[in-house]
């Protein structure tokens, strides 16, 4: 029987702790330790990890160490890789593990070996994506396919988009990619207005090709289509689908054999190495999606082997409980100096607070400490000028990654420098601060004296102690990014762990949906709208209203 986290004696030994580290300053911790770089800082796969301007010392990372034994980690990892069904309330094996298994080892569920399904349809992800690619899959008047768009929602979008975007120095000319996930019209629209429909493919991805967002945008796409094409039969060489549903494929006018399966063992946040991943293929071509998965199967291997100390997932993990559970830190920020991760910040809101905001553990049991904090962030030197303000003058304890490369996509160095020199130059600010004493030597070389000088100084103090990890890497490949997505994937698996609490299911989601069902219809009913609050019975009929005039 696993002791709840907040029972064990390593929580209680890291309160203690806490209460003794709280007051002392990032400062004094490396004034006091001159190896301290070289002491929390390590390299796996691709990636730096330099954890130094984190707020912890030896006895921290013992402690954390400590909690992660407390909880069985090592067992937790072993039962999700060896696919017994860790998503309890679904009552599903997780195995996103699986996509990636380059070693071709077997991985089983219910005693059947996976591997096989997963080898097919990659091998018919390469025979699509190359006939794209080559020119030998033609639209319905014989024209070569110069567009795709993706059409999803949730992990259906974000990370097929992410990586795309992350990619664009590895897109096949003459092809360009489009994502469109809101329901609101104005995205569907603004997306076809452009687009020419005898070049133009339609990848519909939805596992139960059901899901509200993506159907609706289809559905309007397959109109456009069919307006412009003027035959149905057009749909199946413009669409193809990814998802289990065979019969509403079909229904739909998709030819089957040109649906993408995958399986209820891939959770959507975790999709995008399966065949929801086909536009990334598509853009870069099979053998760098493969590239991708590579990536991600060498930091699945070190986050399965590595010990703690060394440990990448594992360390970012148990610190972010650290500042969570003891600092009462209630966000995270994600930084990335690098423009080929702009929606890299996006993709992991969903894919840490969708899996860890949760209030209640695997057993139901609601948790009696914090869980998941809120993600945030948008690309460095953007994020200057905007929020980083509040983190070196605000109120709130504001842990963050930035995530550095040594070199960027383009060869022109005053511009790596500068990126490079800012990000390192935040990280120090945030950590160091700068005292009133500093403040008031800095105004008087200036030329402010007296009253002046007085009132300047306090307006002048950043208190600094903002922890940072920075990680680093050459350059932004396939494979590297392939590392850092597993990265963060297997951080957050961590703190579901010492949570105790279920990564993989999304039941808070639910109710909007069922309230949807019940709401639509009445947007354009004309019976008096009585079964909500008060306040969603006023705005339906404020809406009605206002249609009506």
């Amino acid at each position: 029987m696993i002791t709840a986290p907040e029972t064990s004696k390593p929580w209680a030994a890291l309160r203690t702790h806490h209460e003794a580290l709280a007051g002392i300053h990032l400062r004094d911790l490396f004034a006091e330790d001159p190896a301290r770089f070289e002491r929390y800082s390590f390299e796996a796969c691709d990636l730096f990890l330099d954890y130094s301007k984190q707020r912890v010392d030896d006895e921290t990372m013992s402690l954390l160490h400590a909690l992660a034994d407390s909880v069985d980690l090592h067992a937790a990892i072993e039962r999700m890789y060896t696919g017994e069904k860790v998503n309890n309330t679904e009552s599903r094996a997780v195995l996103h593990v699986a996509l990636r298994n380059r070693s071709n080892l077997p991985i089983r569920v219910d005693g059947q070996d996976v591997m096989p399904a997963v080898n097919d349809v990659l091998a018919r992800m390469r025979a699509f994506t190359t006939a794209v690619r080559e020119g030998h899959w033609r639209g319905y008047t014989g024209q070569r396919i110069r567009t795709i768009v993706n059409i999803g929602i949730g992990g259906s979008d974000l990370g097929p988009a992410m990586v795309t975007a992350a990619l664009h120095a590895y897109h096949q000319p003459g092809l360009q990619a489009y994502f469109v996930s809101n329901l609101d019209f104005t995205h569907i629209d603004e997306t076809l207005e452009s687009l020419d429909p005898e070049t133009t493919l339609f990848i519909v991805e939805s596992k139960t090709f059901t899901t509200q967002e993506t159907l609706t945008n289809a559905r309007t796409a397959r109109a456009w289509l069919v307006r412009n094409l003027k035959d149905e039969a057009a749909v199946a060489k413009h669409f193809v689908a990814v998802s289990t549903n065979r019969d509403q494929v079909a229904s739909f006018g998709i030819d089957p054999a040109n649906m993408f399966e995958f399986w209820d063992w891939v959770g959507g946040r975790y999709s995008l190495w399966s065949a929801i991943g086909l536009p990334i293929a598509v853009m870069v071509g099979m053998d760098r999606f493969e590239q991708l998965l590579n990536g991600a199967h060498a930091m699945d291997e070190h986050f399965r082997t590595a010990p703690w100390q060394r440990n990448m997932p594992v360390l970012m993990g148990l610190l972010g409980v650290w500042y969570v559970n003891f600092f009462g830190a209630a966000t995270h920020a994600v930084l990335p100096y690098d423009y080929g991760l702009r929606h890299f910040p996006a993709y992991l809101q969903q894919l840490e607070m969708e899996s860890n905001g949760k209030r209640v553990t695997r057993h139901g049991e609601v948790v009696g400490y914090k869980t998941c904090p809120i993600v945030w962030g948008a690309p460095g030197n953007n994020g200057q000028h905007a929020f980083y303000q509040l983190m070196h003058q605000g109120t709130r304890l504001i842990p963050a990654d930035f995530i550095v490369p040594v070199k960027h996509k383009h060869d022109d160095l005053a511009h790596q420098n500068a990126v490079l020199a800012n990000a390192l130059a935040q990280t120090e600010a945030l950590m160091r601060g700068r005292t009133a004493a500093q403040a008031r030597s800095e105004l008087e070389a200036a030329g402010f004296s007296g009253e002046l000088l007085d009132s300047a100084v306090p307006h002048r103090v950043l208190p600094g102690n903002q922890p940072t990890s920075t990680i680093v890497y050459d350059r932004l490949t396939p494979k590297v990014l392939g590392e850092l997505i597993a990265l963060y994937e297997h951080k957050v698996f961590v703190q579901s762990a010492i949570w105790g609490i279920n990564a993989f299911d999304q039941w808070g989601v639910e109710l909007g949906k069922q309230l949807v069902k019940v709401i639509l219809p009445e947007l354009t009913g004309a019976e008096p709208v009585t079964g909500h609050d008060a306040s969603t019975n006023g705005l339906i009929e404020y809406v009605r209203q206002r249609r009506a005039r």
